[in-house]
């Protein structure tokens, strides 16, 4: 019996220490982040300026030049005779005739959606990316995401570019094309020696 009383603390001790640790390790684990609700950010898309002859353009309101970089929801604005391209790495290539403006949209999933107010543009997208330019009275074009695609919605006539008021022949506008691949170089070539048509858009 008196063996039993000598013994109670010790029992009692050990008690109380094991009741501590396991409180103490459920605030442990609770203060744990967890690893499955941890916040993934995705990267955000952005695009290359490049201007003709590293000339001005206007992106959201402020002068901006040939190196800027384009950022989802961009307002673009090119003044007359200047002719601007957007290159998104991965994902495709925006062309912009002079006096145009538009809003360029970047999706992370890699979606480019253009908005034109005034204007007109052409939109190389790569496989993998939808395109779609749109204005006022609604979707003007939209490419296939299985495949590189084009959207151009200046088939007849760059008149802003030109400065002539007359349409593009199918040279010019091939060349148009080629350039906005090789990043704008040349396109200012291109729209200068092109020969107005006189068929009416």
């Amino acid at each position: 019996m008196k063996l039993e009383r000598k013994n109670a603390p010790t029992i009692v001790a050990l008690i109380l220490i094991f009741a501590v640790t396991q409180i103490y390790l459920g605030l442990a684990f609770a203060a744990a982040p967890s690893v499955t609700t941890a916040r993934v950010i995705p990267q955000q898309i952005s695009g290359i300026l490049t201007t003709q002859g590293n000339k001005a353009i206007t992106v959201n309101g402020a002068s901006a030049t040939t190196g800027a970089t384009i950022l989802n929801g961009a307002v673009i604005e090119t003044p007359d005779g200047l002719t601007a391209t957007i290159s998104i790495p991965g994902h495709g290539v925006l062309t912009i005739a002079a006096n145009s403006r538009l809003t360029i949209t970047l999706d992370q999933s890699g979606g480019i959606q253009v908005n034109l107010s005034q204007g007109c543009a052409v939109l190389h997208t790569s496989k993998g990316t939808s395109g779609e330019i749109d204005n006022a009275q609604g979707v003007i074009g939209k490419s296939d995401p299985a495949k590189d695609g084009t959207i151009d919605t200046c088939p007849t006539k760059v008149a802003s570019a030109a400065a002539s008021g007359g349409g593009l022949s199918t040279g010019a506008k091939v060349a148009i094309a080629a350039a906005a691949i090789g990043g704008g170089v040349g396109l200012a070539f291109a729209l200068r020696g092109s020969n107005p048509s006189t068929s009416t858009p």
